[in-house]
């Protein structure tokens, strides 16, 4: 029985290559000489570290650029408050990952509502979906990559026949 499953993944190693190349940017940019401004990426946190606000902007700007060169949707960013003091300014981006509850009952609720005979069925931060005939199960892709609302970038993979 053909299938195949519904994830959510961050390539990490692009998420590097993406803050590495953030940085150079920060470095040789005339508008931040002599700041000491910075990305750090620890596991799927970027942190920004500048002195102003403005500076702070920009970088987010920057770091967004990089990642879409990349090919990290912007959707898995989750851009938390700036936390601005005397001299410095700091900012978390966490890049979020996975498919929580809420969202795989969103994606298995629109595969139902879609009438396709298919079985889609959520396996801890998957959702499996399941179907006699593969062109069912290219259609429920079809329908997934339509949808506009959905708040987080979807990969298909392990597909079997």
């Amino acid at each position: 029985m053909p299938s195949f499953d519904i994830v959510s993944e961050l390539d990490q190693h692009e998420l590097t290559n993406a803050v590495d190349q953030a940085n150079k940017e920060v470095t040789t940019r005339y508008d931040f000489k002599g700041t000491d401004s910075s990305f750090e990426l620890k596991e799927s946190m970027v942190t920004l570290k500048t002195e102003s606000e403005f500076q702070l902007q920009q970088m987010l700007n920057i770091l967004i650029e990089k990642a879409n060169r990349r090919g990290i949707d912007v959707k898995c960013m989750e851009v938390k408050d700036p936390e601005i003091q005397l001299k410095t300014a700091k900012q978390v981006v966490e890049m979020k990952e996975g498919l929580d509850a809420p969202l795989a009952k969103k994606i298995i609720k629109a595969i139902k509502e879609s009438k396709i005979k298919v079985q889609a069925a959520k396996q801890e931060d998957t959702i499996r979906v399941t179907g006699k005939k593969r062109d069912d199960l290219q259609a429920v892709m079809q329908l997934l990559k339509g949808m506009e609302d959905l708040d987080m970038p979807l990969q298909f993979n392990n597909f079997r026949d």
